[in-house]
């Protein structure tokens, strides 16, 4: 087990845990604006209205959270494919 092993663990641990932190909150965020869009939707149905499909403010700030989710998940597995590297380097 070389220096360069444990910096690679020690690099990916650290993204890993930054990505999941980075993630976590925004897909929260996004997961109670889906339920909240789903609730008016079913509402509108129930109700008889016709729902308009053009964007919202609660569409748009959805796309940015799943954006943000995206771009933290992305950070994850690149500290998963670090922590790999760091086993198949000898």
């Amino acid at each position: 087990m070389g220096v360069l092993n444990l910096l690679l663990w020690g690099a990916g641990i650290a993204l890993i845990a930054v990505g999941y932190l980075r993630a976590r909150g925004p897909w929260q965020r996004y997961q109670a604006l889906k339920e909240q869009d789903a609730n008016v939707a079913r509402y509108e149905a129930w109700r008889g209205g016709v729902r308009d499909d053009s964007k919202t403010g609660a569409s748009v700030a959805m796309e940015m959270l799943r954006r943000e989710a995206r771009i933290g998940a992305a950070i994850a597995v690149v500290g998963i494919v670090l922590v790999f590297l760091g086993f198949l380097l000898r």
